[in-house]
């Protein structure tokens, strides 16, 4: 997975919203590079973890325990909002192979619902012209290229803005015809299968 903080350009001393944010690896990233973040999430107990992991990263961030889709934050608040939405984990399935059984098709419908939810309050959250970058590890397109075209197509003001192999590390094959991100197992092969493959990743840039 990519240091999806890149994506959001320069943030040194902007606002920036992480919602689902607990462990914290992605508000980390957002800090170390200097932005003001905010991390939200709904469970205390993930929410110390976070809180844990700054202070042993030296790294600060406001934090905030509540449901990302009910959360009372300001309106057109933030220059840029990261979506790292709870996904059924497909893309995983590699490091995690219980996922197979530990996951139903009935699982996708409930959360790519909730990841709409999710999409449409950071929407109202983020200021005109800001950037919203939302990601799951799923390769199911239910939770990924699908929901990005069903925002777009909704008339929410948003254009996609195409992430460049440049900022993935020049792997022009893991960007879509669209610009988004797309990580396969297949992706970066390797004679020793022990090291070949990535896991099941999406990102787009708004």
């Amino acid at each position: 997975e990519e240091d999806l903080a890149r994506l959001f350009g320069d943030i040194k001393g902007k606002k920036i919203a992480d919602l689902c944010a607990a462990p914290g690896g992605k508000t980390a990233q957002l800090a170390h590079a200097g932005a003001r973040v905010t991390a939200v999430d709904r469970s205390p107990a993930r929410m110390a973890r976070l809180r844990d992991n700054l202070a042993r990263l030296s790294l600060e961030a406001e934090t905030v325990v509540a449901d990302a889709v009910e959360w009372q934050g300001a309106a057109e608040s933030f220059v840029g909002i990261l979506v790292d939405a709870p996904c059924t984990s497909t893309g995983t399935i590699r490091r995690h192979p219980d996922v197979a059984w530990l996951r139903q098709e009935s699982d996708i419908a409930p959360l790519a619902a909730l990841q709409k939810r999710l999409l449409q309050k950071a929407v109202t959250l983020l200021k005109p012209g800001g950037t919203l970058v939302y990601c799951t590890c799923s390769l199911e397109p239910e939770e990924g290229e699908a929901a990005i075209s069903a925002l777009l197509a909704a008339g929410a003001g948003l254009r996609r803005v195409p992430i460049a192999p440049a900022e993935v590390a020049g792997l022009a094959e893991i960007v879509t015809a669209d610009g988004d991100l797309r990580t396969l197992p297949c992706h970066l092969p390797h004679d020793d299968p022990r090291l070949a493959g990535l896991d099941g990743f999406y990102a787009a840039r708004l």
